[in-house]
Parts: C-alpha cells; sequence; structure tokens
C-alpha cells in the first residue's frame, strides 16, 4: 500500500502538471484558443479537480465532483459547472455536520 504522504505529493505534482496547459490557455494569443478549449475543458479542469478534491476530501468526493462538473458543464455550460461545485461543497459541509451530530447522541446514549 502507498503511504498518505507518497499519496499527497503525487496528487500534488499532477495537480501542478495538469495546471501549466490552463496558463497557457489563458495567456495565448486570442486566435489559438479554439485549439485548447476542448483538452482544457474535458481533460485538464477534471484531472485538476480530481487531485485537488482527492487531497481534500478523499477519492469518492473527488469521483463525484468531476462527474458534476462534466456533467453540469456539458448540460448547461461553465456557470452551472460552478454552480454545482458550490452545491456540491455546501452538501457536503451537511452530510459532515449531521454526521458529527449523529456519532455525538450515538457516544451520549452509550
Amino acid at each position: 500500500m502507498i503511504s498518505k504522504a507518497t499519496k499527497r505529493s503525487t496528487l500534488r505534482v499532477i495537480h501542478l502538471i495538469f495546471a501549466i496547459p490552463i496558463l497557457g490557455y489563458i495567456y495565448s494569443p486570442f486566435e489559438e484558443i479554439p485549439n485548447y478549449a476542448s483538452a482544457v475543458r474535458f481533460v485538464f479542469v477534471p484531472v485538476i479537480i480530481l487531485a485537488g478534491y482527492w487531497m481534500y476530501a478523499g477519492v469518492l468526493f473527488a469521483i463525484i465532483g468531476v462527474a458534476v462538473w462534466l456533467g453540469a458543464y456539458r448540460l448547461s455550460g461553465i456557470g452551472a459547472a460552478i454552480l454545482s461545485q458550490v452545491v456540491l461543497f455546501i452538501a457536503r459541509k451537511i452530510w459532515l455536520v449531521i454526521r458529527a451530530r449523529n456519532k455525538t447522541k450515538a457516544l451520549g446514549k452509550k
């Protein structure tokens, strides 16, 4: 099994390496942007989301986050994709609070 430190370092490197093409996309001449657009939207951004969420909250949250991002982007555009990530973080926070309350109630009853 891979250690947590090695996994975290690997995810950081992936996160940073996949951010480099996005910088090229942002700072490239306007005429060249269509050449990079689909790769950035459907490869680099999802990989960055996956690595970032994996470091932040675990692999399950990362997979859900990427799936929600791609689905919302594909169906409704960038605004819906960003909003879906905000809703996902709010739902995760609510889930964590409910789980913590249930745990304290269970410990109090014993």
